[in-house]
């Protein structure tokens, strides 16, 4: 990855464009940075994905910081991704 980004799992969507992201206020970035969240901050996340033939192709999005629509979830926040979407890291390249 070129840039440092918020690892998430890509299997707790919870709407199309919205993703389960911390529990707290702060997230470790693939980096090692802690990362101070909040509602409207902007960020890269990614899951860990192979192609075809196993080689490393992660799954990237971009969004920005919102706070969990869920009543009584244990998650603070989430992300919502923008209009990009969903793609893997070798469409960058």
């Amino acid at each position: 990855m070129k840039e440092p980004r918020l690892y998430v799992d890509f299997n707790e969507l919870i709407d199309e464009d919205l993703i389960l992201l911390s529990q707290s206020d702060y997230k470790t970035d693939s980096a090692d940075n802690s990362i101070h969240l909040y509602n409207g901050k902007a960020v890269s996340i990614y899951e860990d994905d192979t192609d075809y033939t196993g080689n490393s192709d992660n799954l990237l999005a971009e969004g920005i910081v919102v706070p969990n629509p869920l009543p009584n979830h244990i998650v603070k926040w989430c992300c919502r991704i923008n209009k990009k979407g969903i793609y893997h890291e070798s469409e960058e390249r």
